[in-house]
């Protein structure tokens, strides 16, 4: 297509490692490049390019993307759009059919990764004309670790529903700009965009969803989890609701509302709050405090919350799941936690005879086990009792009994996993797990993961895995099939 595609191509993949690694290593981004001839058929030679030419995905695969983006076309009356001067139309016409076909080769990439069993989803930024072809920067990530994070429905918005979302909408939109200003930069085009830089504006831009479209609230919370009052650390509530919202039950209304470009007065009005009681605004200004009636309540409905945590964080969450926190300015996803249906599905998969109560207890273990803030593995083999002689040389063998969580937790303050059975019989503590390497590993982790893997990998006995690192995060190991 061009002298420097394949530069750039590494350039957007090492953009998006550092992008979204920030993010979730578990989301594994991968970038490639899919160029249509804008002058040539579909079934001439290099109608249509894919970048790396080595790429598992063809040419092929892509040659019916603009049939397919007429098909797409919708049927009916169109729109009708006045335009003051002829190129507005053109214009016009251009940026939708370029939209038809970003949906068109979303699609085809979402079916051929599924045709061959791929756990990724796909995304798309519109076509840039680069040299006679028509280029679209694809990205894809992990499908599991992608769906894994809760997300607001975008029917029918424009809006992104996640955190991960804009950050996919400020990736590509960087791309598409670097390669608009390839023709004019020696056709080298430049992605050096600070990646915590992407990620504020990613969070500015998913804020705009809880604001319904009012900029400025991003950073408003900015400024007030930078305040103290009197020496205290600012915590506190914050509801995002229209006035008068019929969900939300008024305790105290401002005669004159507090615009929140005012920090230090949200700050002082913020020790207000407290338990379900919050200072209530819409996203302009704060007009009193008030609480969120009772799911059960007809008039209830799922609001955004702004959760002031400590000194230059906060945390935003809607219908009770925290979507984005955010630290010195910075935003993240929330650390991972493992969900009680997914825990079960996991232990019923590995351990099918074990009952409902079992499977409660060993919920009740992990739980605790999750709270470790150094980090822990938690074992269930049910070879534990043979493993614990294996290992005795890299353990500490314990008298079998019934561990307790309070127990748990105190067996948990020494390194090493903890081996249990599926009754919750525990064998042996402090154990340094071994096991054979495996290609499932990721150097992107820590040792505590990886040698976790390769136990659970090479493990004779049905067991499973659950390991909290010091970084927060959480996996069930093996990994939850979707």
């Amino acid at each position: 297509m061009w002298e420097h595609q394949s530069l750039f191509r590494v350039t957007a993949q090492l953009f998006a490692d550092g992008v979204f690694n920030l993010l979730d290593r578990n989301l594994k981004p991968e970038v490639f490049l899919l160029g249509l001839a804008s002058a040539r058929e579909t079934d001439e030679p290099q109608a249509v390019v894919v970048e790396p030419p080595t790429h598992r995905y063809s040419p092929a695969d892509f040659a019916n993307v603009k049939t397919m983006a007429a098909e797409l076309e919708p049927d009916g009356p169109r729109e009708i759009v006045y335009h003051l001067h002829p190129a507005d139309h053109d214009r016009f016409e251009k940026r939708r059919w370029y939209e038809l076909l970003r949906r068109a080769t979303k699609l085809t990439a979402n079916y051929v990764a599924a045709s061959l069993h791929e756990d990724r989803v796909s995304f798309c930024a519109l076509p840039v004309s680069v040299h006679g072809y028509l280029v679209f920067v694809v990205l894809q990530l992990s499908a599991e670790a992608y769906g894994s994070y809760y997300s607001l429905p975008t029917q029918g918005t424009t809006r992104p529903g996640s955190l991960v979302n804009a950050a996919v909408y400020e990736f590509l939109q960087d791309c598409s700009r670097a390669l608009r200003e390839s023709e004019t930069d020696e056709d080298r085009p430049i992605l050096d965009r600070d990646y915590n830089e992407v990620l504020r504006a990613a969070g500015r831009r998913f804020m705009l969803r809880a604001a319904a479209g009012t900029h400025g609230l991003y950073d408003a919370c900015n400024g007030v989890a930078a305040l103290r009052h009197e020496g205290d650390e600012g915590i506190g509530t914050m509801l995002v609701a229209k006035r008068h919202h019929a969900a939300v039950v008024p305790v105290l209304t401002l005669e004159t509302p507090i615009p929140l470009r005012d920090h230090r007065s949200i700050r002082k009005l913020l020790e207000l709050s407290e338990g379900r009681t919050a200072l209530v605004t819409d996203a302009s200004d704060v007009f009193g405090l008030g609480y969120l009636v009772e799911p059960s309540d007809p008039n209830y409905e799922p609001t955004f919350v702004i959760h002031f945590t400590k000194h230059y964080s906060w945390e935003l969450s809607h219908d009770g799941q925290v979507m984005m926190k955010v630290v010195s300015n910075t935003p993240r996803l929330p650390q991972g936690k493992v969900d009680e249906n997914n825990f079960a599905r996991a232990v019923q998969r590995v351990f099918p005879s074990l009952d409902t109560a079992g499977v409660a207890y060993l919920w009740e273990l992990t739980q605790k086990a999750t709270t470790q803030p150094n980090g822990t593995i938690l074992v269930i083999s049910e070879g534990a009792a043979q493993e614990a002689v294996r290992l005795t040389r890299q353990c500490f063998r314990v008298a079998p009994r019934i561990i307790t969580p309070s127990v748990l937790r105190l067996v948990t303050n020494i390194d090493g996993a903890v081996l249990i059975n599926p009754a919750g019989t525990c064998y042996a503590i402090g154990a340094i797990l071994d096991g054979l390497a495996t290609e499932k590993g990721d150097s992107s982790r820590g040792s505590r993961y990886n040698s976790a893997l390769r136990y659970v990998e090479s493990s004779r006995y049905p067991c499973l895995a659950v390991v909290v690192s010091e970084d927060g995060l959480i996996d069930l190991l093996p990994p939850i099939r979707r």
